[in-house]
């Protein structure tokens, strides 16, 4: 989305804006409706209101008793109906509210899911995490704040010719002050925008390292490095509140100038007044009439100001919301449309180049074939490439320079589920949900049995430990999987994988953290696997890969030499090196 160079509101984008946000909050249309009929009707009390209370004044001037009676009983009917429209009006913009954030930050949470795992590389979790707390609700709310605002300045309209009626004199007066206030509000307006603008980047810069803190609470206790994070975290919330401050302090300031303002003019009404009553130019009760409506004549360019400063906010947030569900600023995922319900398993690079920035590039004119139901791993030091590889192969970065087949086909033709449905990857520090072990589970298939999700368990080696837990299954196991051991986490992981089914399998250093007894196991479980699934592992251990069908030897980003175990060790010299050292 193209960014305006200046601060003023645009019209035709705030209508565009606010045409794509009602088509995201479907489900609370007809609340919302309803209300803006009842708002339209308390609107209606608000002006009948001060005139009847004024005319009661006059009775009681007069001492037409029983009148003021009748009016006053008249006034309370139209009280209590305003309350209890009030009260239907409330609830049904709490519903809206709540149904419709529900559903806009649901659709942006489905877009962020979309997002280039490129562009969750490069940007703090803040700007998407504070997109998704506020934003949204910003949206949601500008519907009932801008109907509000324009019911409130349409019966302020509705007294200010009331008054030209009273008094033109007054009229004129009252419109003389508006303006000028109206300017002021502008000004007050614009300055706030700009400076708003600049804060809500640093609160989301901020929710992103709270965010990290967090996370990394652990790993910040044990380096002692809480001072020093303290020191960042302060410095950095320091530098948002401050901005905060003179955004605060700006709008005090021009608030004080127009309030100082619009006080003088009111004592210059009541001297004015006086002197068109002395002049016979203005009757005591038109003057009272006046005086009553005084704050809503004043009112109604502040409203229209509110207005505009309502709209600008929201133009920040829908543009910022906006540039994650449209694709003009964050790159989005794009599949093909060919589905592959079952795949074979066959997979084969052909001179691909990849780098996560231009100028370091990790993969060099990579290639290799695997046959489906193969067993291949890929060996190397730390760096060379290995897991970008089966990042490559599960479609989380793009390829731009190469092709990747499975099955024959492109994999840019085909279709999302088309390969992340048949390929399952075990991570060296795969991220465990603050659900249960069962829901964890259970994201990978939802109508998982018990028979099949104690089965997974069982191979991956973590059914004992699991029935050892208070709660068995449905252990909460905290964010991260904060209150398992690395092992731990990774056996749950692997289970995943094994309930997913996939006809391929990736492990990118996937046992790293077991012990030897239960690697023992997993491998055992990965021998039976053997021939029926095509299996790709990535390890350091190579005592973990020496039954692999082919061994690829990755160096550098290339692909040096490959074979199987007792091969390499005769003829790679980088392969040997390392499995010396392993023995050693």
């Amino acid at each position: 989305m193209a960014r305006r160079k200046n601060q003023k509101l645009s019209w035709r984008v705030t209508f565009s804006h606010l045409k794509k946000s009602w088509s995201l909050v479907k489900s609370g249309r007809k609340n919302l409706i309803i209300c803006g009929v009842f708002s339209l009707f308390i609107c209606l009390c608000s002006v009948i209101t001060p005139l009847l209370s004024a005319q009661m004044l006059l009775f009681l001037t007069d001492g037409l008793l029983e009148q003021l009676l009748g009016v006053a009983f008249f006034i309370f009917i139209v009280e209590v109906a305003t309350n209890v429209f009030l009260y239907f009006n409330q609830t049904l913009f709490a519903k809206y509210w709540t149904y419709s954030v529900s559903e806009i930050q649901t659709q942006l949470a489905s877009e962020i899911l979309k997002l280039e795992t490129s562009e969750l590389d490069h940007h703090s979790s803040g700007v998407f995490i504070d997109r998704l707390n506020q934003d949204t609700k910003d949206i949601v709310s500008i519907f009932t704040q801008v109907g509000d605002v324009l019911i409130e300045m349409l019966a302020n309209i509705g007294v200010l010719f009331a008054i030209l009626v009273v008094s033109p004199y007054l009229f004129l007066f009252f419109l003389i002050v508006s303006i000028l206030v109206f300017i002021l509000e502008k000004i007050r307006v614009t300055k706030r925008f700009f400076l708003d603008r600049k804060r809500r980047k640093l609160y989301e810069k901020n929710t992103g390292l709270i965010s990290e803190l967090v996370r990394g609470i652990r790993d910040i206790k044990v380096l002692n490095a809480g001072d020093h994070f303290l020191e960042i975290t302060r410095n950095r919330l320091e530098e948002a509140n401050q901005e905060n401050y003179i955004m605060e302090r700006t709008n005090f300031r021009y608030t004080l100038v127009i309030n100082t303002i619009k006080d003088i003019f009111m004592f210059l009404f009541i001297l004015l007044g006086c002197f068109l009553v002395s002049i016979e130019k203005l009757t005591i009760s038109g003057f009272l009439i006046a005086y009553m409506y005084r704050n809503r004549i004043q009112s109604l360019f502040t409203r229209f100001s509110r207005l505009v400063e309502l709209l600008k906010e929201f133009d920040v947030s829908c543009e910022r919301v906006l540039e994650v569900i449209e694709d003009e600023r964050y790159q989005k995922e794009h599949f093909g449309k060919t589905a592959l319900k079952k795949a074979n398993g066959d997979f084969e690079f052909r001179n691909v180049t990849f780098s996560y920035n231009e100028k370091l590039p990790v993969l060099k004119g990579v290639s290799f074939y695997v046959h489906a139901n193969e067993t291949v791993s890929f060996v190397g030091k730390s760096g060379s490439g290995k897991s970008t590889i089966f990042s490559l192969i599960d479609r989380l970065y793009r390829v731009p320079d190469g092709s990747i087949f499975i099955d024959g086909i492109d994999i840019n033709q085909l279709t999302r589920n088309a390969i992340r449905n048949n390929i399952s990857i075990i991570t060296q520090n795969p991220y465990i949900f603050n659900m249960s072990i069962r829901d964890n589970l259970r994201l990978v298939k939802e109508n998982m049995t018990d028979q099949e999700m104690i089965y997974v368990c069982q191979m991956a080696c973590l059914h004992d430990f699991v029935m050892s837990l208070p709660n068995g299954y449905d252990t909460v196991v905290g964010e991260g999987g904060l209150t398992l051991s690395g092992g731990q986490r990774q056996r749950l992981a692997i289970a995943r994988a094994f309930l997913k089914k996939t006809e391929i399998i990736l492990f990118d250093e996937a046992t790293s953290a077991l012990d030897n007894e239960t690697q023992l196991e997993i491998q055992q479980a990965l021998r039976n696997m053997q021939g029926e699934y095509t299996i790709l592992i990535i390890a350091h251990r190579l005592s973990t890969v020496i039954d692999s069908d082919r061994i690829y030897v990755v160096d550098d980003g290339k692909i040096i030499a490959q074979g199987k175990h007792e091969e390499l060790l005769k003829e790679c010299s980088l392969y040997r090196n390392l499995y010396e050292k392993e023995l050693k």
